[in-house]
């Protein structure tokens, strides 16, 4: 049985991969901010639970007594733009801390989860992080920029790590729907504008991710390593 971390498990596209692995028979251990949700989250797929801020190194090191001694697989979650609930300002104290907010939310908490865990890493383990197509130039400010790093650092990592047999990859998204992303803020308009970008006519799924977060976990993806896996039904082509 592998151990697998996910971060942000407890709700959307996190929680569908914590439930995906769990229903393989994987034990798996969900991290978040909020303990009522990981909680109840926990309790419906048999999970393990761990409350903690992934984009504080004190909190990370805190934590890591309630995550597992092996980790298999790390799916670095948790993130979201975090300008959707900042009013924008020319303030440069303001700019500053918007670019700062989405930097850790995004880039720092998988950075610091994956560097806390790397000892643990099993060899021919798996390091899996959510990206976005914000990264690929389609605006969303910071939020982008935060997930493009994202992209490089990935690339860093699985240099880093392959030596070990561990893979490290991107999986990223376009429009999910079924999720908190948005915070309800997205209208009918902007859904259709989203879809109407897309090949297949359609929004993605919490599950459309976990199914690509499963390859890449699964034996057979382990010559796959430094790579995005772009999810977003052809919104996005990576050629």
């Amino acid at each position: 049985m592998r151990q697998v971390v996910v971060t942000g498990g407890g709700t959307g596209i996190g929680y569908a991969i914590a439930a995906a692995f769990a229903s393989r028979g994987e034990h798996v251990t969900i991290t978040g901010r909020r303990e009522h949700v990981l909680k109840e989250a926990a309790g419906r797929i048999g999970a393990d639970h761990a409350v903690f801020n992934a984009a504080s190194p004190v909190a990370v090191q805190e934590a890591l007594a309630a995550l597992p001694q092996r980790v298999d697989v790390l799916v670095n979650n948790a993130g979201g733009n975090t300008n959707l609930d900042r009013k924008q300002s020319g303030d440069l104290m303001d700019v500053a801390e918007a670019w700062w907010a989405n930097l850790n939310t995004n880039l720092m908490s998988a950075v610091l989860v994956t560097t806390a865990l790397a000892p643990r890493l099993s060899d021919g383990g798996r390091v899996i992080s959510i990206g976005s197509i914000a990264a690929r130039g389609t605006g969303s400010g910071s939020y982008g920029a935060a997930k493009a790093a994202l992209e490089s650092w990935t690339a860093d990592l699985a240099a880093e790590l392959g030596p070990r047999g561990i893979t490290a990859n991107v999986v990223s998204p376009g429009l999910v729907l079924d999720t908190e992303f948005f915070g309800g803020r997205l209208t009918e308009d902007g859904i259709r504008a989203r879809v109407d970008n897309t090949r297949n006519g359609r929004p993605g799924t919490p599950s459309d991710v976990a199914d690509t977060v499963l390859f890449l976990a699964g034996e057979g993806a382990g010559h796959v390593t430094g790579q995005v896996l772009h999810v977003n039904g052809g919104a996005y082509l990576g050629r």
